[in-house]
């Protein structure tokens, strides 16, 4: 019998006549962002909220609680307001979100790049919420043979709310299905090395394009109310570990650099210092220039490009500070496919 990464069929030798013509002896790749609407209108923002504010992971009040609330307010309120911001950071040119673009992007350019490494290796993408959806694309590449499947969630730092969801998720449509692959889900890798000197490299690269130096560099990552934390979420921890590294490989102190928590939602506690109370404060303490990085968003989407870029800044500079600049996310740089290939590689040590 051939090696696993060669072989066409299950059996030695050729398969009686009559047998159904099957594809196996491939190896998968999913890579998993959170999600996108499909456009900025009413429905499809319902659609896409409705979807991600059910998700127990996400919310986990009591439906009891928390339905009245979602059905006869958020749902009818939210989809204007944030259709409105979606419609200011949209991709024109393909009509899509930016985070569809990039990730889409993403596996397209991993995939070229794990041709040298086998050609029985398959590279898609899907979004936890919104199309294209994990059970859709795990059918997919089974359709095409891949008999193990790496699932990775584009996360660098673990919380439920994100990688665990895109895990129940996948488990779920395992669930379903008769004849399941091997799956193998990417662990968090909010210190690895690579990733650090990718966000370094980062940091200089828009610095050197600055006509001024940042007087403090801030780290925005998104939040999780605290109660999450209190329960056992290790993504605070994280996100500490990743900024103090990545300040670290600045050389920057932590007068210079700063962890903050963006993106707060509800009337719960969360996360703290929150970015928009902190760039607030540094104006008013008298700094003038900052710039802002998101290192736990892989793409730009919603809360880097308008949060960020737009509501920061002019937070910013209402409160007394003369410029904020906003620092890209890895995307489908150079840098950043060197991230994702470094983490892929690894993690199909063995099978390939």
């Amino acid at each position: 019998m051939q090696d696993i990464v060669g072989r066409q069929d299950v059996q030695p030798g050729p398969r009686p006549a009559s047998h159904p013509g099957v594809k196996a002896g491939r190896i998968g790749v999913l890579l998993v962002n959170l999600g996108t609407p499909d456009g900025t209108s009413y429905w499809p923002m319902r659609r896409y909220l409705a979807e991600f504010l059910t998700d127990r992971r996400v919310i986990e009040w009591p439906r009891l609680y928390w339905y009245p609330i979602l059905y006869g307010i958020v749902l009818n309120r939210r989809p204007q307001r944030v259709g409105k911001a979606y419609e200011a950071i949209w991709n024109k040119d393909r009509n899509e979100s930016f985070l569809r673009t990039y990730t889409r992007s993403q596996a397209d350019k991993l995939g070229a790049a794990l041709t040298s490494l086998s050609p029985m290796i398959t590279v898609d993408w899907a979004m936890r919420y919104g199309q294209p959806s994990i059970p859709q694309r795990i059918a997919a590449l089974q359709a095409e043979g891949c008999e193990r499947i790496v699932l990775f969630p584009l996360y660098p730092q673990y919380a439920a709310s994100t990688t665990a969801t895109v895990n129940d998720k996948a488990f779920e449509a395992l669930q379903a299905m008769r004849w399941q692959p091997a799956l193998r889900v990417v662990p968090p890798y909010h210190d690895d090395p690579a990733y650090i000197d990718a966000l370094a490299a980062s940091v200089r690269a828009h610095m050197a394009t600055l006509t001024w130096e940042p007087e403090v560099v801030v780290a925005s990552f998104h939040g999780i109310p605290k109660s999450y934390f209190e329960k056992g979420d290790p993504y605070y921890c994280h996100c500490h570990k990743t900024a103090r590294l990545l300040g670290q490989a600045l050389g920057r102190d932590e007068r210079s650099f700063k962890l903050t928590f963006q993106s707060r939602f509800g009337p719960e506690e969360w996360l703290q210092p929150y970015t928009d109370k902190t760039v607030e404060a540094l104006a008013r303490s008298g700094v003038k220039r900052i710039a802002v990085l998101n290192p736990g968003f892989v793409s730009d989407c919603l809360e880097t490009l308008e949060e960020i870029a737009v509501e920061a800044r002019d937070r910013f500079i209402a409160a007394g500070g003369e410029a904020l600049a906003h620092i890209p996310c890895l995307n489908d740089s150079a840098d950043g496919m060197a991230v994702i290939e470094h983490v892929v590689r690894r993690e199909l040590m063995g099978w390939v």
